[in-house]
Formats: C-alpha cells, sequence, structure tokens
C-alpha cells in the first residue's frame, strides 16, 4: 500500500498535475502523514493511562473518553504492523492478515459488549461501521480527492455484498420478530444466515488472494518492509493484547457514559464507537484520495463495508453461541441506514466518476443517518 500512496498526485481534471504543484502538494501531505504518525505513536501512551484509570476506579466518564481515544492508536498500529509482516510474507498471507487483523478492534469489542450482556451495542456498532464505510469514509475521500474513477466491478461486487447481507438479516429479523434489546438468545435461522454470510466472506476472500498472488507472480514485485519481521509480529501480538485491555474499559464504561451525556447506548455505539474502531483506517483512506489515488481510497471504504457486514457481524454471531448467544434481529432504523449507505453509492457511481459533489451527498447522508438514529432511539 505504501508504494500506491506515492503515485502521481492527479488534478481535479484527472490529468497528471504540473510537476511543481504535484511536488509540493506531494511534499505537504508527507509532512501532514509524518505528524500525524508522530502523533498516534505519542498517543499510545492513552493505552496503559487508560488501564491504570480502570484499576483506579475512575469515573465512567472518563474511562470511556480515555478508551475511545486509546483505540484510535490501536487500531492504526495493528494495521501498519500487519501491512509489514505482509511485505514478508507475500500477498497471499498478507490478504488474510489484513482481512483478520483489520477487524480486530471491533471484534474484541463485539466479543467484550456481548459478554457484558450489551447485544444492543454490539449490533449498533456493527451496523454503524458498515454505515460509516460506506457514507463517511467514501464521502469524505471523494471530497479530499476531488475527481476521480472508480472500479465498477469491485465496488459493486463490495455493494451487492452488503446488499445480501442486509437481505439476509431481514430474513432472520422477520422470522424472530421484535425481541427485547437486552435479551439473548438465536435461533436456527439465524445461525444460518451467519453461516452462508460468513461462507461467502470466505470464498469472496480467498478469490481475492489467489488474484492478487497470481499478480504478484506475473509481476515479480518484490515487498519492501520498513520492520524487521520479529518487530512486526511482536507489534501486532502487543496491539492486540492492548485492544482486549482497553476494549474491556470501553464496554465497562459505555452505559454510565450514555446516561452522563443523555444518549442512547445504542447511538453512542453506531456513531462514537464505530467511529473510534475505524479512525486510522478512516483517515488513511483520506490521505490516500488526497495524494490523488481516489480509486484505492474509494476500495477502502467499499471493501471495509463488505467484510463487517458478511465476515465480521456474522463471527460474532457464530463465536457469541459459546458466550452468550446474539440474537440476529436489527432495528428498523438500523435497516433504514444500511439500506440507504448501500443505495447511494451504487447510484452515485454508475458512470464510474467520482467528483467532490458525490462525496458532499455521501457526507451529508451519514449525517442524516445519524440524526435518525439520535431521534429515534433519543
Amino acid at each position: 500500500m505504501s508504494q500506491e500512496l506515492d503515485s502521481g498526485v492527479r488534478t481535479a481534471s484527472g490529468a497528471k498535475a504540473p510537476p511543481g504543484s504535484s511536488s509540493r502538494l506531494s511534499q505537504f501531505l508527507q509532512q501532514r502523514v509524518l505528524r500525524g504518525r508522530t502523533l498516534l505513536w505519542a498517543s499510545l501512551i492513552l493505552v496503559p493511562v487508560a488501564v491504570v484509570a480502570r484499576l483506579l476506579e475512575m469515573d465512567d466518564v472518563s474511562l470511556f473518553l480515555l478508551s475511545v481515544l486509546a483505540l484510535i492508536p490501536l487500531a492504526w498500529i495493528i494495521g501498519e504492523a500487519t501491512e509489514q509482516v505482509g511485505e514478508y510474507t507475500g500477498p497471499a498471507i498478507a490478504g488474510l492478515l489484513n482481512a483478520t487483523f483489520g477487524n480486530a478492534p471491533e471484534l474484541i469489542i463485539s466479543l467484550f459488549a456481548v459478554s457484558s450482556g450489551l447485544y444492543e451495542v454490539v449490533r449498533a456498532s456493527l451496523v454503524g461501521s458498515v454505515i460509516g464505510n460506506l457514507l463517511l469514509v467514501l464521502g469524505c475521500s471523494l471530497v479530499a480527492g476531488g475527481r476521480g474513477r472508480i472500479g465498477r466491478r469491485s465496488a459493486y461486487s463490495a455493494v451487492g455484498m452488503v446488499a445480501l447481507a442486509i437481505v439476509l438479516f431481514g430474513v432472520s429479523s422477520g422470522v424472530t420478530g421484535p425481541i427485547d434489546p437486552s435479551a439473548s438468545g438465536t435461533n436456527g435461522i439465524a445461525i444460518a444466515v451467519a453461516v452462508v454470510l460468513f461462507a461467502t466472506y470466505c470464498a469472496v476472500t480467498v478469490r481475492s488472494v489467489l488474484q492478487e498472488r497470481r499478480r504478484h507472480r506475473e509481476e515479480g514485485t518484490e515487498g519492501d518492509p520498513e520492520w524487521s519481521l520479529p518487530r512486526a509480529v511482536v507489534t501486532l501480538g502487543l496491539a492486540t493484547v492492548a485492544t482486549v485491555a482497553v476494549s474491556e474499559v470501553l464496554t465497562s464504561s459505555i452505559e454510565e457514559f450514555g446516561a452522563a451525556a443523555g444518549l442512547s447506548d445504542m447511538f453512542v455505539a453506531a456513531v462514537i464507537v464505530a467511529i473510534a474502531g475505524n479512525a486510522a483506517e478512516h483517515g488513511g483512506a483520506v490521505v490516500i484520495a488526497a495524494r490523488g489515488n481516489v480509486l484505492l481510497a474509494a476500495e477502502i471504504g467499499l471493501q471495509s463495508a463488505a467484510q463487517v457486514a458478511t465476515g465480521l457481524i456474522p463471527a460474532v454471531v457464530l463465536l457469541s453461541l459459546v458466550i452468550s448467544p446474539l440474537p440476529l434481529v436489527f432495528t428498523p432504523v438500523e435497516f433504514i441506514g444500511m439500506a440507504v449507505a448501500t443505495l447511494l453509492p451504487a447510484l452515485l457511481f454508475m458512470g464510474g466518476r467520482t467528483t467532490r459533489g458525490h462525496g458532499i451527498a455521501l457526507c451529508t447522508a451519514y449525517a442524516g443517518v445519524v440524526a435518525a438514529f439520535f431521534f429515534a432511539v433519543g
């Protein structure tokens, strides 16, 4: 990905920018990225601070805010370490690592929430991640990148996977019917839906990995790691363990934070927790788009949404069977939010081109969905 980040910057018309302006813009962005990386490394201090604050029994509002902020650098470092490991293992293993560890923060948060009986929080945070990727990440990326093109086949494949998940979620919700949001339990239909979606996710992932490996062999490209392999593996392991600790702090304080802020647990999970769990990845997509690679930035948002809808949500449902079964039932506002997040990009990308106007439309739609969550559960 680092090589793609350094690709040439293009103007709004899609043509190569003049050498002088391209160089100046590239230097400006590189400086901002360097400062951002330095800030992320420094903000890792929030991880032990959050854990110690929990041991000292600090108030839940402070604990929640600390844990949310601590998750941002952890999400970034997991992505960074995974990419570095991939430089040594090749594209096949790298693809599997990215698919597995890229969603580690959300998975860990979800499992802790399940063990605490916060089923509504689990569903809302995962739905919020899907919506955020399709509307907020794509929207901000297009605003930053301006005119560009997207891979229509890949884009509609990702949107189609999310649409399939929504339809199957509807089947599960329709069969189960309205339930108490705090109630546990599941049924055969929900388990079957989770198995079908997870199998679809695995099949698509394996296919993508094989295609990437084939392309890698044809092009004969070599990895260019910045870290040693032991450093990358150890960093990945430590970051995952730290995410477990911070996630426990977050889930233990989310209810008190929501009560103090006058917000429902569902809203906090769907908006604040969902954004925090993906913040580093979201920021990376915007930087990529600003550098002129709108195609790659759009892929990040679209593929992340497809991974959560068809991979992460079914995985949480299946893993919850050994903890406390998570009902695969969603509320009307969650369905509406996912439907808007799926249909709008599909309509905007019909021409295979993107504009800042498209980005503004997506961001506006996200604001509307957030408002719907607020008023629907307020």
